[in-house]
């Protein structure tokens, strides 16, 4: 046991000799500490910790040992890390250790950083161990490692503008892609929150808009005259979403342009009725700014499909605008105005025919016959067919215009015009004739205007085989020409319809027309001419110009057939300019279309580079044409008369309008001023008063019309000289209505004829009056007149054998008219004789041989009268026939004894007559006419007056 006990004893002190001798050579300090070569670190500003990649370790190969000393593990200071050194001037960091044995360390700043100041800072840092022994001598140091840390930034600063405010100043009329630039900086360091991401304006309602870059721009085209300057308020937001601190303004100046244009027009242009020509543009000129101009181009525009047919026109009848171009007799009018000769058309939509053409409205339902007699049944060729029409797209069925086919049994088409697709069609089917060869049938015209909704003219001249088509004055060639057999003999008549085609097999109507017709004629026998042709389709109204002599070379110009368009070509502005400034409008008619007209004036300017080099903006505006004065055409003269029964028997018949005068006047205001300057002080107010002014045009129907029974022709007519109407290149028609007189003329030729109208009634014995009713008119109805009626009263005469008798009938009449209070003002007896008469409203007429019964009753009554009638007879000795009229019993009354001449005594010298006329007072009713003629014809030639004419009373209109 005790030796296992030495034993041990002996190893325990050797291992604890081996310890010693190990920390003996432990003391010893051999190595040199190691770090990393490289680092990189980041702190942010305001912060002190570092925070390194890779962490600061420094090792040491000298590693500490544990030694026992009373059992106690100490350890030496070799191998230990005392510090780091940080190499570098102005350094803000320094290195500390945290833990000596393990050699782990930090790097922090020694101040608050500021990466404004500096963002990135680089330095070399080096460990150092302890050293030998407590005095730590043999001290071993590191390589040096480079550090590098980076400051990161904090959103510490917003943005701030570089300019305290910013101008510019842009041009009206242009968009800019940029007007100018704002700029704001951010102080601080990164690029994240140094940067400026986004602009703003602040200012509502602006038209600019803003980039991220800070470039302004507008987002409408600006007007000087509108704004002349914008003020906006703009600020900035870095890309932390840090507003700038202040906001910048920024004003915009806007500087008014110079835009090629035509300047001095007015937009608006009135144009008086009656005036002529007007100029449009009378201080017109073309603003080029400057520019090197090389030639100019302009065409002027006038709108008017909107009035009438197209444009403005007459209003007369189709027939008498015929007429008036020049073409001769043979014209069928097959749409009239509906009138008492020409009622086929009643019905039809249409419309009233006063301010502007008559035309008729087919719905596609609506089709009318055309009387048989108004157009001869198999056309004398050549023949014409001339027509209006405004029609639209239609469906894939034909629409007739006019149609020529059977009556019954058949549905054959005899002639007819039509539309289908938009191709205007004739058919022309060749009567029966010895030869059954084909021959052209229908003739097939491709046109836009037939479906372009507008208003166009229509001619075919018809030679067969040759058809030729005019519209609108223009040529047209059939595209297509078909042939079919010419018709089989047939005894059935032929309707003649518009707007739809007769099936005389089925009895109904097939193939409506939908659209507008006007002035549909037929002209048989003779082909239109040309000159015709374009006097039709010229238009009242359009647009002229006269060009001076010194500019009449320089600028080309050219019309448009209607002259509602013209083209002008020049290279001289300022001969170009006269002549804008020479084009008028012109409305020749005299009572126009009244309504507006728009106007477009479109010009294109070239340079030398023969190319476009400014725009020049189109310049609209309108002529609105005035209501032109409504004439009032008034028809006066003698409507009251009566004539003797021979009259209206003989070959002359009586003149129903022997004194007639037509007049037309128009009312106007007129400002009146003031005579002298006190009353235009006192009444500073423009006065106006209201002037009746007479003028002359021209008529186109007047209608004479039978009022109550009809005429029996059997013994009554109307009569006129037709050498006289046709002399005045009238027409004249006439019915047992009445008279129609049409043609367009002169009011004065108009009255001519009306004088020479006469009433004949070869059987009178019955017929005590006749009433008649004139009305004349002006543009197809535009201008009517008043309703000027007549009444003529029959005279019968009495047989000569009962003349001895006159004296012991007198007495009767005379009490009537006592009892009847007649009113004698405005009549007028003419043409007395010393012949005894009766009145018109007696219930018997005394015929040849009066019974003697009769006779001792009118004697019986004379003698109860007989005072008064001695006192009547001694008044009125010397004196001519008088016959009184009265109004309520239409009775006449003739005293042989007197003369009533007084054209123009009042109704209350009637009454003093009546009343007075027991005093002797009816001597003074002789009127100054009778004194005067008889001075002056003197006493043979009142016999001679007394014995040739019959009494007749006569009714003045002048007091009414």
């Amino acid at each position: 046991m005790r030796i296992r006990g030495v034993k041990r004893f002996a190893s325990a002190v050797g291992l604890l000799l081996g310890l010693l001798c190990a920390v003996e050579a432990a003391k010893v300090n051999k190595h040199k500490p190691w770090i990393e070569t490289t680092y990189h670190g980041i702190v942010t500003e305001n912060d002190d910790k570092v925070l390194l990649d890779p962490p600061l370790i420094a090792l040491d190969k000298d590693a500490p040992l544990r030694y026992a000393e009373s059992f106690e593990v100490t350890f030496t200071k070799e191998g230990e890390i005392c510090g780091f050194r940080i190499h570098g001037q102005n350094v803000p960091f320094e290195a500390v250790v945290l833990d000596k044995s393990t050699g782990e360390g930090v790097i922090r700043a020694k101040d608050k950083l500021d990466c404004e100041l500096q963002k990135e800072h680089t330095f070399t840092i080096q460990a150092y161990d302890c050293g030998e022994g407590p005095d730590g001598s043999n001290m071993k140091k590191s390589h040096k490692a480079t550090v590098h840390i980076q400051v990161n930034d904090m959103n510490e600063y917003s943005p701030v503008f570089k300019e305290k405010s910013y101008k510019a100043t842009v041009i009206e009329g242009k968009k800019y892609d940029s007007i100018l630039k704002v700029e704001a900086v951010d102080a601080d360091c990164s690029f994240q929150f140094s940067q400026i991401c986004s602009y703003e304006i602040v200012t509502p309602d602006v038209p600019f808009t803003v980039d991220k870059d800070g470039n302004i721009k507008n987002t409408e085209k600006l007007n000087y005259s509108k704004e002349r300057m914008y003020k906006l308020t703009v600020t900035a937001y870095d890309c932390g979403k840090n507003r700038a601190s202040e906001d910048v303004l920024v004003k915009i100046n806007i500087k008014p342009t110079c835009k090629p244009s035509w300047q001095g027009f007015n937009k608006r242009i009135e144009y008086e009725p009656g005036t002529g020509s007007l100029a449009l543009f009378p201080s017109m000129h073309l603003e080029t700014c400057e520019e090197p101009i090389t030639s100019i181009q302009a065409s002027i525009m006038l709108e008017t499909n909107h009035i009438g047919k197209g444009c403005d026109r007459d209003t007369y009848s189709e027939k008498f605008l015929h007429k008036l171009c020049g073409a001769s007799a043979g014209t069928v009018e097959l749409l009239p105005a509906p009138s008492n000769s020409a009622n086929w058309t009643v019905g039809l939509p249409t419309d009233n025919g006063h301010d502007s053409d008559q035309v008729f409205e087919f719905n596609g339902t609506q089709a009318i016959k055309v009387p048989e007699g108004v157009v001869s049944t198999t056309l004398k060729e050549p023949f014409t067919i001339s027509v209006w029409m405004r029609h639209g797209p239609g469906g894939r069925e034909k629409e007739t215009i006019l149609c020529n086919s059977d009556k019954t049994e058949m549905n054959r088409h005899h002639y007819s015009l039509y539309v289908h697709n938009c191709r205007l069609v004739l058919l022309l089917r060749q009567e029966p004739t010895e030869s059954e060869n084909y021959k052209p049938a229908e003739f097939h015209w491709k046109l836009d205007q037939v479906c372009d909704k507008e208003w166009h003219h229509y001619v075919l001249n018809i030679e067969f085989p040759a058809v030729t088509l005019f519209v609108d004055g223009s040529n047209f060639e059939p595209f297509l020409v078909t042939e079919d057999y010419p018709l089989h003999a047939s005894k059935i008549e032929t309707q003649l319809t518009i707007g739809a085609c007769w099936q005389g097999g089925s009895a109904r109507m097939t193939q409506y027309f939908r659209g507008n017709l006007a002035g549909l004629m037929i002209r048989s026998g003779k082909l239109e001419n040309k000159k015709v042709i374009d006097c039709l389709y010229t238009c009242k109204e359009g647009l002229d110009v006269q060009l001076p002599e010194e500019v009449a070379s320089a600028v080309k110009v050219d019309f448009n057939p209607n002259q509602s368009s013209l083209s002008l070509e020049g290279d001289d502005i300022e001969s170009f300019e006269k002549v804008m400034q020479h084009i008028s409008y012109l409305n020749s008619r005299q009572f126009p279309t009244p309504g507006i007209r728009h106007l477009r004036v479109s010009t294109t300017v070239k340079c030398f580079n023969e190319e476009t080099c400014i725009s020049v903006p189109d310049s609209e505006g309108y002529v609105m044409v005035l209501q032109p004065e409504e004439p009032r055409i008034s028809l006066s003269g003698i409507d009251h008369f009566a004539r003797g029964a021979a009259e209206f028997e003989s070959t002359e018949g009586v003149t129903l309008f022997p004194e007639l005068r037509i007049v037309s006047t128009i009312t106007r205001e007129v400002e009146v001023e003031a005579e002298t300057e006190a009353e235009a002080e006192d009444d500073p107010t423009v006065q106006e008063t209201v002037v009746s002014e007479e003028i002359m045009h021209n008529l186109d129907t007047c209608e004479v019309t039978v009022v109550g029974d009809e005429l029996n022709g059997d013994h009554e007519s109307l009569e006129v000289d037709l050498v006289q109407i046709q002399q005045r290149a009238l027409e004249m028609s006439s019915s047992n209505v009445g008279m129609v007189i049409t043609g367009v003329n002169t009011m004065a030729n108009y009255e001519q004829v009306l004088h020479l109208i006469r009433y004949r009634n070869w059987h009178t014995e019955a017929l005590f009056d006749r009433k008649f009713k004139l009305v004349c008119s002006e543009l197809n109805g535009r201008y009517i007149s008043n309703e000027f009626k007549v009444e003529v009263n029959v005279i019968h005469t009495a047989n000569p054998m009962d003349h001895a008798n006159n004296a012991m009938v007198q007495p009767q009449f005379i009490n009537q008219v006592q009892h009847a209070s007649v009113d004698l003002s405005g009549h007028n007896l003419a043409n007395t004789h010393q012949a005894s008469v009766v009145p018109s409203a007696a219930t018997v007429v005394i015929v040849v041989c009066v019974s003697f019964l009769v006779f001792m009753i009118i004697l019986g009554v004379f003698r109860i009268r007989a005072a008064h009638q001695r006192t009547m007879r001694d008044q009125e000795n010397g004196k001519e026939n008088e016959m009184d009229w009265d109004d309520s019993a239409l009775t006449i009354t003739v005293n042989p004894m007197e003369t009533y001449e007084d054209q123009h005594s009042s109704e209350e010298e009637g009454d003093e007559e009546e009343e007075e006329s027991e005093d002797g007072e009816e001597e003074d009713d002789i009127t100054s006419a009778e004194s005067d003629s008889s001075e002056d014809e003197g006493g043979e030639q009142e016999d001679q007056q007394g014995s040739s004419r019959q009494q007749q009373l006569e009714w003045d209109d002048s007091t009414y």
